[in-house]
């Protein structure tokens, strides 16, 4: 069973979504939050699976309520439920460790899916999201470029070269499948990508691949045989 918290300042906005999230035989809606202080308090408390934390709430608003999630509750899926597509505020969840961004308006069928991927550990961002963060990143900024290609210094050919398919949204066993490897060593490549470069999730290894403009074929180039 999938347990989610839901923290929204509007009390009929958080009963529709536990209506339309319990409609579901594998998702249990565990605690709901008024505020970001108290989605902060509960989700320590119950240890939900997934969070869904509107952007705008009184009382702690649900961008900051996110960097404390995902910094005192690592194991807890953080994704942002907003009415708001500004990549902005898509720019700091994602920074924050959140890997999701979810618009109020999305299908009922998507939202579900998107709860069963954030809690099998991936990540979800809606499709006019992605549109918008795309965006900005294809505004070449030299300064972050430079910073991003830095931090990418430190890894192997191999390590790059999956983090070029991450990047473009394949899952470990796609990954595995297009480069002949196994699955447990790709997982092992990103688990060690993770510690370089000091990211708490696959969505900020991505962010920084994007930064530094090199997801096509200067970071997608065959791999050597280095695994470090």
């Amino acid at each position: 069973m999938i347990s989610v918290l839901v923290a929204d300042d509007e009390p009929l906005v958080r009963s529709g979504i536990r209506g339309l999230l319990e409609t579901a035989e594998d998702i249990e809606v565990v605690a709901e939050a008024g505020s970001g202080t108290e989605a902060l308090l509960l989700t320590r408390r119950h240890r939900p699976d997934v969070v869904l934390l509107d952007i705008h709430m009184a009382g702690g608003d649900g961008l900051s309520a996110a960097e404390l999630v995902c910094r005192h509750v690592p194991s807890t899926a953080v994704a942002m439920l907003t009415t708001f597509g500004n990549a902005r505020y898509v720019h700091r969840a994602l920074r924050s460790g959140a890997v999701g961004f979810l618009l109020k308006d999305m299908p009922p069928r998507a939202l579900l899916e998107a709860v069963r991927a954030l809690a099998a550990g991936g990540a979800f961002l809606a499709p006019q999201v992605t549109r918008s963060l795309l965006k900005t990143f294809t505004e070449h900024d030299p300064e972050r470029a430079g910073r991003a290609r830095a931090r990418l210094a430190v890894l192997s050919a191999r390590e790059r070269h999956v983090l070029t398919m991450l990047a473009n949204g394949l899952s470990n066993a796609e990954i595995a499948r297009s480069s002949e490897m196994s699955e447990g060593s790709v997982k092992a490549h990103v688990s060690r990508m993770l510690v370089k470069l000091g990211c708490g999730n696959r969505v900020q290894l991505a962010m920084i691949a994007y930064d530094a403009h090199e997801c096509g074929s200067r970071l997608s180039s065959t791999p050597d045989s280095r695994t470090t």
